[in-house]
């Protein structure tokens, strides 16, 4: 199957739901004290994957979990390669971060980059217990030492492809990840 933009459907909409819920019971099994955690997604697309992992989480286990947004837009050091300046976007955390589980989610991993970004934001907002990183998808070349915690597929691709993921919610296609060649 192709399209969005003539690339390969690495995912649709059940899978991406699987994949979720099986990163929502690794977060709890991980996570057994879950009102100290907080699923923080990075915009746009991780925003949209914590909160259907916290809608997940409190179906089967009964509790509300905590969500967030870290805006990684002041922390980000390409700038020069992207040529137009992001708009930034509130961050959103609990007051206290001592003590608690940041999960950190995004909907692509690849180089790092923008998970260090993230880290920065946080640590300016205050010192958690522990920083975690759940991705949907994992496509490897890093560049900076961070591993996520949770994935839902681990993606091979080279440098010159790029990983499509489509959000119902966020984007008018609904849930899918495609890759094409850039």
């Amino acid at each position: 199957m192709t399209s969005p933009e003539n690339g390969v459907l690495l995912m649709d909409a059940p899978a991406i739901e699987r994949a979720i819920k099986r990163i929502a019971h690794e977060i709890v099994e991980q996570n057994p004290d879950l009102s100290q955690i907080v699923l923080a997604g990075i915009p746009l697309r991780g925003v949209e994957l914590a909160r259907r992992l916290a809608a997940h989480i409190t179906s089967f286990e009964g509790q509300p979990v905590e969500t967030g947004v870290v805006d990684v837009t002041m922390h980000r050091d390409d700038y020069h390669l992207r040529g137009k300046l992001p708009s930034p976007q509130q961050t959103i955390l609990p007051l206290n971060l001592t003590d608690r589980t940041i999960i950190l989610i995004d909907d692509v991993l690849f180089t790092g980059r923008t998970c260090r970004a993230a880290l920065d934001t946080i640590s300016s907002f205050g010192r958690p217990a522990r920083i975690q990183l759940a991705s949907l998808l994992d496509r490897g070349h890093r560049e900076l030492p961070i591993r996520p915690d949770y994935v839902g597929k681990n993606v091979p691709s080279s440098r010159n492809e790029r990983v499509m993921v489509r959000l119902t919610n966020v984007d008018p296609e609904g849930d899918s990840v495609w890759l094409r060649k850039s």
